[in-house]
């Protein structure tokens, strides 16, 4: 990609962020990223919303804390988020019902990703479609890669019937032997970055077959997210997509508007406008 050389101003940056930030994603970070206020709309590809009027479920020991819509609105509006992607979290399983009742809420400019049962009929997937719904889960950061075919079968029937695409919670280093097969989906997303420094090398190598990757959970991935960044974007322009992540579940350091501030200094405004609005806009089609 053309990806213009950085000022020393530019690089100053970095060299701070990386040394204050190594291999622990960025807690801490807000002091030396500032506000994240700016210009700009935001597309939030990755947040929560945990409504007790409809089942949760306890996932390894964990049930949530309760997350309405209206807590999530709240909090992110003075972000800048006009726009989103509600996910499924592994504590809401297969159930629809919440979806269901929220992307009507939202309006178009908002999409869901949902977890779906692999026996669900073509008609159950087609109606969520019709509502919103772009993408199935797949939690293999808690779960099993061991039967990559069921990944690999389900994400091509979502596709073929909803046009949907596949997203993947997972430590990307366990990705590894896979490779060869999840670049062959129609499109894939990977969340939080592929979570570790191990796994930073096959995130690379999906970016280069046109995977999306989810700038998220700042406060749950090991790595060192400045550089993380920084390498996906000069892989391709149009792989990053940030999310927040709220309400952060299980993460060590919730999201904080410091990250909007770290992606905008990292990349540039070029760079972070597309990571922040239209890669996400041009994947998920919402009615913005």
């Amino acid at each position: 990609m053309n990806h213009r050389p950085h000022s020393p101003e530019r690089r100053q940056i970095l060299r701070m962020a990386a040394a204050a930030l190594p291999l622990a994603g960025i807690a801490g970070c807000a002091t030396a990223t500032g506000s994240a206020a700016g210009p700009g709309e935001i597309f939030d590809s990755h947040c929560h919303v945990i409504d007790p009027r409809f089942p949760i479920i306890e996932n390894q020991g964990y049930r949530p804390p309760d997350y309405p819509l209206a807590d999530y609105l709240r909090q992110s509006r003075p972000l800048g988020v006009t726009a989103g992607a509600i996910v499924s979290g592994s504590f809401q399983g297969t159930d629809q019902s919440y979806l269901r009742a929220l992307l009507p809420q939202l309006g178009p400019r908002w999409v869901g990703v949902t977890q779906i049962d692999p026996n669900a009929p073509d008609e159950e997937i087609a109606a969520l479609a019709r509502i919103g719904v772009r993408a199935t889960r797949f939690n293999l950061f808690r779960g099993s890669i061991d039967n990559v075919d069921a990944v690999v079968a389900l994400a091509q029937r979502v596709h073929a019937v909803g046009r949907w695409h596949a997203e993947m919670y997972a430590d990307a280093a366990a990705l590894r032997p896979h490779v060869a097969r999840l670049q062959k989906l129609p499109r894939l997303v990977i969340d939080h970055l592929g979570m570790t420094e191990a796994g930073l090398p096959v995130v690379l190598d999906l970016v280069d077959a046109g995977v999306r990757i989810k700038a998220t959970g700042f406060g749950r991935v090991t790595m060192n997210v400045p550089k993380a960044l920084e390498a996906i974007a000069r892989r391709s322009p149009d792989a990053l997509m940030f999310g927040t992540d709220l309400p952060s579940t299980r993460a060590r350091r919730p999201f904080e508007p410091a990250d909007i501030a770290l992606v905008r200094q990292v990349l540039g405004a070029t760079l972070a406008r597309k990571a922040l609005w239209s890669n996400a806009v041009a994947l998920y089609r919402p009615g913005v």
